[in-house]
C-alpha cells in the first residue's frame, strides 16, 4: 500500500494524488491555520482494489479502463448497471495490511469516530469538473478497522452511482480520468458547525448546533448572517429552524437535551448519535457572539490566502479545557456572480439556472407559448399555466409562499423557482441573464452575453442551462433514492408520493415507496384539458372523448404503479387557480375559498360524476389498485352525498377500493367519528389547507411565511389529535401536505404518534426515507431501555 499523505505535509506534485478538496485544506494547515488534522488515503489505492475484483463480468473485469459507455437514458439499465458495480466494491475484501495501516495512523487520534471525505482529482482540463459538491458524500464510522475498511468501500462506491455514472457520462470523463482519493479526519462533538461563503460582494455564514450534517442532509434550516466583508459588520441575521442536531460517542453537548441515538454499533459501522434539541434551545442563535466574531476574522485573514471568493466550512469543537474553532473545509473559485443577489425571495423548488429571462407583468394575460430554456418571471402562477412550464428553465414569483401553487408545480416538475420575490417584474427586463438559485431563494444577475460566458456559469456554479442540471440537489437525491433501494434500512412507516404528471411515472416507480399518497387529479387532467373546463366539454357534446381520455390518464398510473396503491384525489379548483378554464358558475372569483372540494359536486354532479366512470373504466380494465380521495369535505352530508354517487357508479364492488377523505377542514376534528360512520375507510391530512383554515392566513400569500407554519403548535395539536381519532376509530391516517418535506424534523413526532404513512414529492423522498428510519430505530430504542429498566 502507497504510503499516506498527512494535511501538514502534502506538497504541490502530490495534487493529482491527494484530489483537490485535499490539496486545498493542506495549504491552509500549513500556513498555520486552525484546520482538523487528517491524512488522505490515495486515489491509487482504490485503482488496486479495481484491479485485484474477481468477477466473471466484463463490464466489472474492464473497470479500471472502462468508460462504461451505457445508455444513462435508458433508466433501468442505469440502475441495474450502478446497483451492481456498487455491490461488486461493497462486498469486496480489502488486504488486510492497507486496513491495519489506516486504522493505526487513526489511532494516534485517540478518537472513537471518524470522517471520510471524498477528495476528488480529475485528469481533463476542465475546472468546472472540479465543482462536484453534492455529488460524492462523507461517510462517517467508529475508528476500528471492520468499519473502516466499510467506510472506504462505501466512499469508493459512489462514483459508481446511477447519478454519477449519468454526470461523467454526460461531462464526457472516462473512468480513468477519474482520481478518488479519501481524507480521513477525526470527528469531536461540535457546539456548533457550519459554512462561510465569501465573495466580493458580501459574505454568508450558515451556523446550526452540533455537527455540520444536519444541514449537509438538509434536515434543519441553519441560522444565516448576512457580513460586510469590507467592515466585517453583521447586516442582517436570520434564525433557522433547527430541531435536530447531531455528536458523536455516548457524550451529549450539555446544551442538548437526552440523547435518541439513531443506532447503536450498528450493522453499518456509523458513529452518529441524533438529539432532539430543547424547545429553548431551538429558539436560540447557534453562534455565541464571541464565535461569530472569530469566523468573521479568520475569514478575514483568509482572503489573504484565497482571495476574495472562497468557502470554508468550520467546526467549534467541544473540548474539555476551552472549545476551540476549527476549519474542516475549504474551496476557492473565481465567482461569475459580479454582484450580491438584487432580489430575494423564498427557495421554492432546489436547484442552480442559468438562463434569460422572460418577464410577464400581467398572469391573467396568459401566452399560448412560451420560449424554451427561459426563466419565467410573473407576479404569480396558477394551475392553468401548468402546460407553458414545461418548456420553463425556471419561475421566478413575486407572490406566493412554499406551498402555493407555483411552487408545488415547480417541485414536481422539477423547475428551480423563487417564489414571493418582491417587485421581480419591475426589477428584471425581459432579455436579461440570470442565475437563479431555488436552495437559496435568491436571484442574481449575470453580466456578460457571450455563449463562453455562459458555459462558465454553468460549470463553476453547477448550474442549468438549456434547461439541464446535472448537479441539482433535488434531481440527485430523486436519483439516488431509486439508485440505491436495496442499500436502505427497513421501515415500518408506509412511504407514498405525491404526484400529478404521467411524465415521471417511468422514473418515479422504482423509487422505494409503498405508492401514490395523492395523485392530483386537477394537475393531472390540465394536460388533456385543451384549455376548456371539463364542465364546457360536457355541455358541448364532447363527454365521451372527455371520459376516454381522463380514463386514459388514469389507467397510466394504476397500470405504472400496480400492485401498489393509488390514492386519486377527485377535482378540487377554485375559479381563480383557473381563470382560464373558469366555467363561470361562480359570482365572485376573488373569494379565498371558493366552491371548491366535494360543495362543488352537490352543486354541479355532472363532472364529478364523469370522473367516477373514469374510475369504474379503470377498474373494468382489470386494476384494481385505485382509490378515491374527497378533498376539502365540510360536512358529513357532503360526505353522504359523495359515497351514493361512487355505490351508484359501482366503484365498491371491487372488493379491494376503498373510499377516503382528506382531513384539512377544521371541522374534521369535531366530526371525524361521524365520517367513518357515514363509510370513511381512511384520512390523508392535508397541512396546506389545515394551516391555512387554523391559523387564518391564505397560504398563496408568502409574505406571511411567518405566520404560516405548519409548525405551530395549534397545527401540530390537531395532527395529533387527527392520529389519535383515526387510531381509536381503527381506520389508517396519511398525511401529504407539505409539511414533512418541508420540515423533515416533525416526522419523529408523526412516527411517534402512529401515523400509517407519509406521502411527498419525488424530491424529498430520500431525505423522507433516512428520517422515517431513524425515527423509527429512536422508538426501537426506547422501548428497549424501558424493558431494561
Amino acid at each position: 500500500m502507497d504510503k499516506l499523505y498527512w494535511l501538514d505535509q502534502i506538497k504541490l506534485q502530490d495534487r493529482a494524488k491527494v484530489g483537490d478538496k485535499a490539496f486545498h485544506l493542506s495549504k491552509i494547515i500549513q500556513r498555520g491555520y486552525p484546520v482538523v488534522s487528517g491524512f488522505v488515503v490515495s486515489g491509487e489505492i482504490l485503482r488496486q482494489l479495481l484491479e485485484n475484483l474477481n468477477s466473471s463480468e466484463s463490464l466489472v473485469a474492464d473497470l479500471p479502463h472502462s468508460s462504461l459507455h451505457l445508455d444513462v437514458t435508458n433508466w433501468r439499465q442505469l440502475q441495474q448497471v450502478a446497483s451492481r458495480l456498487r455491490q461488486e466494491i461493497l462486498t469486496a475484501t480489502m488486504p488486510q495490511q492497507w486496513v491495519n495501516t489506516i486504522f493505526q495512523a487513526a489511532r494516534e487520534w485517540q478518537t472513537g469516530c471518524l470522517i471520510l471525505r471524498p477528495t476528488l482529482a480529475v485528469s481533463i482540463a476542465n475546472p468546472g469538473m472540479k465543482n462536484i459538491s453534492g455529488l460524492l458524500e462523507s461517510v462517517f464510522c467508529q475508528c476500528e478497522p471492520e468499519a473502516i475498511a466499510w467506510a472506504l468501500k462505501r466512499t469508493w462506491s459512489q462514483i459508481f452511482r446511477a447519478r454519477s455514472l449519468l454526470y461523467w457520462q454526460r461531462a464526457g470523463v472516462n473512468l480513468q480520468q477519474i482520481n478518488l482519493a479519501v481524507l480521513v479526519q477525526p470527528v469531536e462533538n461540535a457546539i456548533a458547525s457550519g459554512l462561510l461563503q465569501a465573495n466580493s460582494s458580501g459574505w454568508e455564514i450558515e451556523a446550526t448546533w452540533g455537527l455540520g450534517i444536519a444541514i449537509s442532509l438538509g434536515e434543519i434550516q441553519p441560522d444565516v448572517y448576512y457580513i460586510q466583508q469590507e467592515t466585517g459588520v453583521v447586516l442582517e441575521q436570520q434564525l433557522g429552524n433547527k430541531m435536530l442536531a447531531y455528536g458523536v460517542d455516548d457524550a451529549a453537548p450539555e446544551a442538548f437535551s437526552q440523547p435518541a441515538p439513531n443506532s447503536a454499533l450498528t450493522p453499518d459501522h456509523t458513529c452518529l448519535i441524533t438529539y432532539v434539541l430543547q424547545e429553548a434551545q431551538q429558539k436560540q442563535y447557534a453562534l455565541q457572539e464571541e464565535y461569530l466574531q472569530q469566523i468573521i476574522a479568520l475569514g478575514t485573514q483568509l482572503v489573504s490566502e484565497l482571495g476574495k471568493t472562497f468557502t470554508i466550512k468550520w467546526t467549534i469543537a467541544q473540548q474539555t479545557t476551552s472549545n476551540k474553532l476549527y476549519i474542516t473545509q475549504v474551496s476557492s473559485s473565481q465567482s461569475v456572480i459580479p454582484h450580491r443577489h438584487f432580489i430575494r425571495g423564498l427557495g421554492a423548488a432546489g436547484g442552480r439556472v442559468v438562463a434569460t429571462a422572460l418577464v410577464i407583468t400581467n398572469s391573467q394575460q396568459k401566452p399560448e407559448e412560451l420560449p424554451k430554456g427561459v426563466i419565467l418571471v410573473v407576479p404569480t402562477i396558477t394551475p392553468d399555466w401548468l402546460p407553458l412550464l414545461h418548456q420553463v428553465a425556471g419561475i421566478i414569483t413575486e407572490q406566493g409562499g412554499l406551498t402555493s401553487h407555483a411552487a408545488i408545480l415547480a417541485r414536481e416538475l422539477r423547475i428551480a423557482a423563487v417564489v414571493n420575490a418582491k417587485f421581480a417584474t419591475t426589477l428584471i427586463q425581459t432579455g436579461e441573464r440570470l442565475l437563479l438559485d431555488g436552495d437559496r431563494g435568491e436571484v442574481y444577475r449575470i453580466k456578460g452575453d457571450s455563449k463562453e460566458e455562459m458555459e462558465k456559469g454553468r460549470e463553476q456554479e453547477g448550474g442549468k442551462l438549456g434547461g439541464e442540471n446535472f448537479l441539482s440537489p433535488n434531481y440527485s437525491k430523486a436519483l439516488h433514492s431509486s439508485a440505491v433501494t436495496t442499500h436502505l434500512p427497513m421501515i415500518a412507516t408506509q412511504l407514498l408520493v405525491n404526484l400529478s404528471q404521467s411524465s415521471l411515472i417511468e422514473e418515479v416507480q422504482s423509487f422505494p415507496v409503498d405508492g401514490v399518497g395523492l395523485l392530483r387529479s386537477e394537475l393531472m387532467i390540465l394536460n388533456i384539458l385543451d384549455g376548456q373546463h371539463p364542465n364546457r366539454w360536457i355541455l358541448g357534446g364532447r363527454q365521451a372523448e372527455l371520459l376516454e381520455l381522463w380514463s386514459e390518464q388514469i389507467m397510466q398510473f394504476a397500470r405504472g404503479f400496480a400492485p401498489r396503491p393509488i390514492f386519486y384525489r377527485s377535482l378540487d379548483w377554485r375559479s381563480q387557480d383557473l381563470p382560464s378554464l373558469s366555467d363561470n358558475l361562480e359570482s365572485s372569483p376573488q373569494l379565498m375559498l371558493g366552491e371548491r372540494g366535494t360543495f362543488s359536486y352537490l352543486r354541479n354532479p355532472a363532472v364529478f360524476e364523469l370522473e367516477l366512470q373514469a374510475l369504474a373504466n379503470v377498474q373494468q380494465a382489470g386494476y384494481s389498485n385505485v382509490n378515491l380521495l374527497l378533498p376539502f369535505v365540510r360536512t358529513v352530508e357532503e360526505f353522504v352525498f359523495c359515497r351514493r354517487k361512487v355505490e351508484q357508479a359501482l366503484l365498491t364492488q371491487v372488493a379491494q377500493f376503498q373510499l377516503w377523505m382528506m382531513a384539512e377542514v377544521p371541522s374534521v376534528l369535531f366530526l371525524l367519528p361521524e365520517y367513518v360512520k357515514a363509510g370513511a375507510a381512511g384520512i390523508s391530512i392535508g397541512t396546506n389547507d389545515l394551516t391555512q383554515l387554523l391559523l387564518g392566513v391564505d397560504r398563496e400569500k408568502g409574505q406571511l411565511g411567518k405566520v404560516f407554519n405548519e409548525r405551530h403548535p395549534a397545527v401540530m395539536s390537531a395532527i395529533a389529535q387527527l392520529i389519535q381519532m383515526a387510531k381509536s376509530a381503527d381506520i389508517p391516517c396519511s398525511i401529504c401536505g407539505q409539511a414533512p418535506a418541508l420540515y423533515p424534523e416533525i416526522i419523529d413526532k408523526l412516527v411517534e404518534w402512529g401515523i400509517t404513512s407519509i406521502s411527498v414529492e419525488p424530491e424529498a423522498v430520500e431525505r423522507t426515507y433516512q428520517a422515517i428510519a431513524r425515527a423509527e430505530q429512536r422508538l426501537i430504542l426506547a422501548a428497549a431501555r424501558r424493558k431494561l429498566h
